[in-house]
């Protein structure tokens, strides 16, 4: 069986499907700030250059999107998260204007829950 740490709402999904159509292939970042900055972070992909201090959660495939979009967390930030599945979700309201969504309105934000005694032990960390 394989597992992830990552996934979408299918609200999401048809956002980033029309985000796709716009600005082509796109990414997610989920850094360790304060407000704003703790929101995921939708990018074209490339825009946000990510390097050693980062961690690949893993990619999201949505139907009628050609490439995965890989989402990624702040090194720092997973240490806190490392035990948590993270669902991607879109709801009514002003995120962040660095992110792609902000002009429609709407904000991507996460929605965690513990992993799974399986989950643990497929990913190491028991």
């Amino acid at each position: 069986m394989s597992y992830s740490r990552v996934a979408l709402t299918s609200g999401a999904a048809e956002l980033l499907r029309r985000l796709r159509d716009e600005h082509g292939p796109l990414m997610f970042h989920q850094s360790g700030g304060c407000c704003d900055g703790s929101a995921p972070m939708c990018y074209p992909a490339g825009e946000f250059r990510t390097g050693n201090s980062d961690v690949h959660l893993g990619d999201l495939d949505v139907d009628g999107v050609a490439e995965a979009i890989p989402v990624w967390m702040s090194a720092a930030q997973f240490e806190y998260w490392k035990h948590t599945h993270l669902t991607i979700d879109v709801v009514p309201g002003r995120g962040s204007g660095f992110s792609l969504e902000a002009p429609e309105g709407v904000r991507f934000l996460i929605r965690s829950r513990l992993l799974t005694n399986e989950e643990l032990t497929a990913f190491g960390l028991v």
